[in-house]
């Protein structure tokens, strides 16, 4: 399981990463998160690091999201560009997996939109959890009419789930009925 960017920038109301409608998604990244550690799915955590005033070191906005800091046995990486494969152990990570990854959190028309369409240029699954993922208004259109988008849009590169049908899909139950975790 892949949390993206689970970071206080994507709360920090009005700075301009904030993501304005973020609470339901959120809450499903919670769902996933807890589900994934409870099958025992290895989670690996990416997040974006950058020298600019957002998602900087030195900034407490680049800090976790309280509930979704890292457990010491799970993986954290960290991006500069929008993909998680421009981070290269990542990339390796992926490579070497006999599974695809299950990915979640934010920006939908951003890190997992850009994340997908290299996946599917590698050959490796990925199952996108669209209501596990919210997006940035662009422009004119709202953020929900660019999730939307992004949602039909990640179909062509991956399969897309809501979370309760991936979390019931991959209980160990069904687990054992020739499913793997990625969906």
């Amino acid at each position: 399981m892949v949390p993206v960017d689970m970071q206080q920038e994507d709360l920090a109301k009005p700075r301009l990463f904030a993501i304005s409608r973020i609470d339901s998604a959120l809450e499903n990244c919670r769902r996933v998160l807890d589900h994934s550690r409870r099958i025992g799915l290895p989670v690996a955590f990416i997040r974006t690091l950058n020298e600019s005033a957002f998602f900087n070191r030195a900034t407490p906005f680049v800090r976790w999201i309280e509930g979704f800091e890292p457990c010491r046995n799970e993986m954290v990486f960290e991006r500069s560009s929008p993909s998680c494969y421009s981070c290269e152990p990542f990339a390796a990570l992926v490579n070497q997996s006999r599974g695809g990854i299950v990915l979640a959190g934010f920006a939908g028309e951003s890190a997992c939109r850009s994340t997908l369409v290299d996946a599917f240029r590698r050959n490796h699954g990925v199952a996108y959890l669209c209501d596990a993922s919210a997006s940035h208004a662009l422009d004119d259109i709202s953020a929900d009419e660019i999730h939307r988008a992004v949602t039909k849009i990640s179909a062509l590169y991956g399969e897309v789930y809501e979370t309760a049908d991936w979390i019931e899909q991959t209980h160990p139950r069904k687990l054992g009925q020739g499913k793997d975790a990625s969906g």
